[in-house]
């Protein structure tokens, strides 16, 4: 695409930080203007094109090619990945997660120590970096509208929104040309995201001061970045600048940072070796405090390609002195608060038929409709967990709710099984809504793209505990450094599970390290299909992969002596391999 392309890629306005992938508007269009042309009639309405939006457009369509679905979106106003030189948008059918992903791939294949030492400007090697990141994203763009077009998916660019007479039926849309035009659906789908949370007081300028969403759009690679929040996109963010070279410094409220982690749901032997990983990266802590005071330089104060610092004034959690020896001042290139989201309904003018929780999310029952009759909504838009693959389930949900047969796939538990849950979302077509989500362990599986990756899914120890199952219940550990594949090519990591004693019976997997994303989803089977440590101990696994990983936790199982001291003993080893290997880069 080259640099002149790139400069001018990613375009932003107040909206666009604001309500990324949703239909974000500055006000109320009234059902009294005049409309460009007759209203247009579909069966299927689908607000968003984010990945939900373009899932649940796609699956209707493919239900029934007769069907005439609809699917409206706001590239301009909805994001911060749009092209305007080519008026593409990159994020078309992509997760809110997309250009992060992009940017730890591209962090893997370029290093920019060598592109720096091969005498590159500061923004050549950004704009190398944002080519590469740009590619990724229009390749998945095209294939999108590619799926759409060949589907027979209508897709209407404009912002829209409920008319303001409360009818739940129809939809004005507003066109770039200013035109409005009105449709006419059977049935609407919002499934409008969400957008990051912003605390008050912080000076959001999609310049020095960025939320998860607008660092997107940075024009130049930081040579120093601090990062408020200890989620998932936090540490994202982290590892993936710590990568691309950037002196990373992460901001945190609570005192333990593994107990940060816990909380989101890590088990806390994961949790902990991604913490130590985070520091042996080189990525500052700093535990305990958070943001007091905010000194941004002016535009004008940028010339010739310097960039005086961010100041940053620290102070404890809840306010006070931070501890002595913590220092209270942060310089930085950038700063970017990573800590929630919200979901996007606040500019959408909801008829008051539609119920929405103190969040802004949308309430839904357990087939993914609102309050409102014919009006579904699934994905971010309805709150927690904020996954794409829950709401892709959502999606999938919701399209067969309005269309199919309402009896269609449910589980049944075995009589006094305590660790099975009915109509979860590991059965595609029900209960997908947040609160059946969150009260269901075995729901979905979670992975956290960091370097190492995290995945988890089932419970673990003491959430095993808590279900009451009248047995004891264990956990295998097998590290990284215990693997021929581990050993040679990834030993920093491991795989955790958990069973029930003595039967075997797998409840959950928990894993931190290379592939993770990927090898989760094996353990997933493990615990849907209840297999046991042994079923794994007596599977054969083809050799140098990391699914031998499976077979030495479940040997675990039965040696948990003997299994301690190799693990102790590799452990040692890798110490000293990687001590070895920073003597040498130093």
């Amino acid at each position: 695409l080259g640099f002149l392309l790139i400069s001018s890629l990613f375009v932003f306005s107040a909206d666009a930080f604001a309500c990324p992938r949703s239909h974000a508007q500055s006000s109320v269009v009234s059902s009294s203007q005049l409309f460009a042309e007759e209203p247009s009639r579909y069966d299927l309405a689908v607000l968003g094109g984010g990945i939900v939006g373009v899932q649940a457009a796609l699956v209707a369509k493919q239900q029934n090619k007769d069907r005439k679905v609809v699917l409206i979106d706001a590239p301009k106003e909805s994001g911060v990945l749009y092209n305007e030189a080519t008026k593409e948008d990159l994020s078309i059918g992509g997760p809110t997660g997309l250009f992060s992903k992009a940017l730890r791939d591209v962090g893997k294949r370029i290093r920019v120590s060598t592109l720096r030492g091969m005498g590159l400007r500061e923004d050549s090697v950004w704009n190398e970096i944002l080519s590469s990141c740009v590619d990724m994203a229009s390749s998945n763009a095209q294939d999108v509208f590619r799926q759409m077009d060949d589907s027979g998916v209508e897709y209407m660019e404009g912002l829209a929104q409920f008319q303001d007479t409360g009818e739940t039926d129809t939809l004005l849309v507003k066109k770039e040309d200013g035109h409005t035009h009105k449709v006419v659906a059977d049935k609407i789908l919002l499934a409008t995201g969400s957008r990051p949370f912003h605390p008050p007081g912080i000076p959001f300028d999609g310049r020095r001061i960025f939320d998860s969403d607008s660092i997107n759009g940075m024009k130049f690679l930081p040579k120093s970045i601090a990062i408020t929040g200890s989620g998932i996109i936090a540490i994202e963010y982290a590892k993936i600048l710590r990568n691309l070279g950037a002196d990373v410094t992460l901001i945190i409220r609570d005192q333990v940072p593994r107990n940060a982690l816990m909380k989101i749901g890590l088990d806390k032997d994961v949790a902990a070796v991604l913490v130590a990983a985070l520091i042996r990266s080189g990525i500052k802590i700093i535990k305990g405090a958070q943001v007091k005071e905010f000194t941004v330089p002016n535009v004008e104060d940028e010339k010739n390609g310097i960039r005086p610092p961010v100041k940053l004034k620290l102070e404890a959690k809840g306010g006070g002195k931070l501890p002595t020896g913590v220092a209270d001042e942060i310089k930085c290139d950038v700063y970017v608060a990573a800590v929630g989201r919200t979901p996007n309904t606040q500019s959408l003018n909801l008829p008051d038929s539609i119920e929405i929780d103190s969040y802004g999310g949308v309430l839904v029952s357990s087939d993914m409709q609102t309050t409102a009759p014919g009006i579904y909504a699934a994905g971010d838009v309805v709150g927690r967990p904020f996954l794409a693959s829950t709401g892709m389930a959502q999606a999938q949900a919701a399209a067969n709710t309005i269309f199919l047969d309402a009896s269609s796939v449910a589980g049944e538990c075995k009589e006094g099984d305590a660790a099975c849950v009915v109509d979860g979302a590991a059965q595609a077509g029900s209960s997908f809504d947040p609160a059946s989500l969150a009260s269901n362990p075995f729901a979905f599986p979670t992975g956290v793209w960091t370097t190492p990756e995290v995945a988890t899914y089932g419970v673990t120890l003491e959430q095993a505990k808590s279900l009451e199952l009248g047995e004891e219940i264990g956990e295998a550990v097998a590290l990284y450094m215990e693997c021929l594949r581990g050993r040679v090519f990834a030993p920093d990591g491991l795989l955790k599970l958990v069973y029930i004693k003595p039967a075997g019976r797998i409840l959950g997997v928990h894993i931190c390290g290379e592939a993770a994303c990927e090898l989760v989803h094996y353990g997933m089977q493990l615990v849907k299909s209840q297999q046991t440590v042994e079923d794994c101990r007596n599977s054969l696994y083809s050799a140098v992969t990391f699914h031998e990983l499976y077979k030495l936790a479940a040997d675990a199982a039965f040696d948990e002596a003997g299994a301690r001291k190799r693990r102790a003993a590799a452990g040692k080893a890798l110490a000293q391999r990687n001590r070895e290997i920073r003597d040498e880069a130093q």
